[in-house]
């Protein structure tokens, strides 16, 4: 496997990952992501993905924690309010997240990076 395939591979392998851990592999999927980015040369394709997939669930946990947060103060998790604040997280938030990881992915496919991406410089 040639140098560019390989840095594809590795670039298709952490948006997959990304998007594992946001969806059924949580924690192991970061794990893994984790391990991908170590393997990594910095100003590469696979780098700039792993980069992307580290910094995107790093915001997701921000967010489920400032989520979590706001229910344990505003009611606790017995209060009718609580299925709200988590079902409004999963379906606009989380859900975003889950989208710009597959946008990711799909990228990564090409080879290419993101747009003008406001998490990776």
């Amino acid at each position: 496997m040639t140098t560019d395939k390989l840095q594809l591979q590795r670039a298709s392998n952490a948006a997959l990952f990304s998007l594992l851990n946001l969806t059924i592999l949580p924690i192991i999927g970061f794990i893994v992501l984790l391990f991908t980015y170590k393997k990594t040369e910095a100003n590469r394709i696979d780098h700039y993905y792993a980069v992307l997939g580290i910094k995107t669930n790093l915001w997701a946990a921000v967010a489920l924690i400032l989520v979590t947060g706001l229910m344990i103060l505003l009611g606790g998790f017995t209060s009718p309010w609580t299925w709200v604040y988590v079902v409004s997280y999963f379906v606009i938030i989380h859900a975003m997240f889950i989208l710009f990881a597959t946008w990711a992915l799909t990228r990564s496919w090409t080879g290419e990076k993101l747009k003008k991406s406001f998490l990776v410089k």
